[in-house]
């Protein structure tokens, strides 16, 4: 007896559809060429197979039982499928990569990022995206090790890695906040280091899988450590700790007054921005890579990137 891989084929699944549609063996029969003896055992053959009755024979139509309707619904779908992968296929021909990852930071606007997604599914590509969080050296690390394919928002020296290419979104002004309430909001400015040890300090991880980085903490700080910077906004704005955060992002809650900019004793912290991509044995960008690096040449997408957060 056949089995049920031999049996479920596009043509056959084809066929239950035409017989559900037409409503009886005959009627199908002739749609399809076939004399109905030889439609009857087509079907027979797969009933044996799945050891199921597809369609009701007791009256003069072929109507579907539970288990055909079944069939019917997921052979629908599984012929869809098969298109979608025969014209992807066609569409990677062309040059496009079957899959695109981004490694986009936490510095980076969600808001534009996803603009930017909207234009690129905008052209209907065969490529899929798969957009990865990244954090501090973590953003990088992911295209270098090969899991992402452009990395937005690197804040990190990458000069050591052989074939990787990189371009300047801008800079980022970090900038020391607190919830108004928090004790720190009322301390005499600039804020010494002293007095931010006596506090507890809010951090995002990296998202490294090897080594990490750290920044703006003090040695022996009381430390609360989060895996996002919306995160770090959220703990911040309850006044659970304070923190350096990108001025953009910040800047509609300080205009409310939900935070307050403080002035601490440490040296102003501006963090140059960059996107990589490439790495050892790249060749040339596939189409969808090229797309993603040509809207990145604008100025005002790089301005966007950075500094559009009000839609947190």
């Amino acid at each position: 007896m056949q089995n049920a891989r031999d049996v479920l084929t596009p043509d056959a699944l084809t066929m239950l559809q035409v017989i559900a549609e037409a409503g009886s063996f005959a009627a199908a029969a002739r749609q399809l060429g076939l004399v109905p003896s030889a439609l009857t055992y087509r079907v027979r053959q797969i009933e044996d197979a799945l050891d199921v009755l597809l369609f009701d024979r007791s009256a003069r139509q072929a109507r579907p039982t539970e288990a055909g309707v079944e069939l019917l619904r997921e052979g629908a779908r599984l012929l869809q499928d098969i298109d979608a992968v025969a014209h992807r296929v066609r569409r990677v021909a062309t040059g496009w990569e079957p899959q695109l990852t981004l490694s986009v930071d936490g510095i980076i606007s969600p808001h534009t990022l996803l603009e930017l997604v909207d234009a690129f599914y905008a052209m209907k590509p065969p490529t899929r995206l798969k957009l990865r969080d990244g954090i501090m050296t973590g953003t990088l690390e992911a295209l270098t090790s090969g899991r992402a394919d452009l990395a937005i928002g690197v804040s990190v020296a990458s000069n050591n890695v052989a074939g990787l290419q990189q371009g300047l979104l801008g800079d980022v002004l970090f900038i020391y906040v607190v919830a108004p309430h928090h004790p720190l909001a009322t301390a005499p400015e600039p804020i010494s280091d002293g007095t931010l040890l006596e506090h507890r300090a809010v951090a995002v991880a990296d998202s490294a899988t090897r080594g990490g980085a750290t920044m703006g903490l003090l040695g022996g700080q009381d430390v609360l450590t989060v895996d996002t910077m919306q995160a770090k906004v959220r703990v911040q704005l309850r006044g659970l700790g304070g923190g350096f955060l990108p001025e953009p992002m910040v800047r509609p809650y300080l205009e409310a007054g939900r935070l307050v900019a403080r002035r601490v004793a440490r040296p102003e912290r501006n963090v140059r921005v960059h996107y990589a991509w490439g790495g050892p044995g790249f060749t040339a960008p596939g189409r969808a890579l090229q797309w993603w690096l040509n809207q990145l040449q604008s100025p005002a997408t790089r301005r966007a990137l950075l500094e559009n957060h009000h839609h947190l």
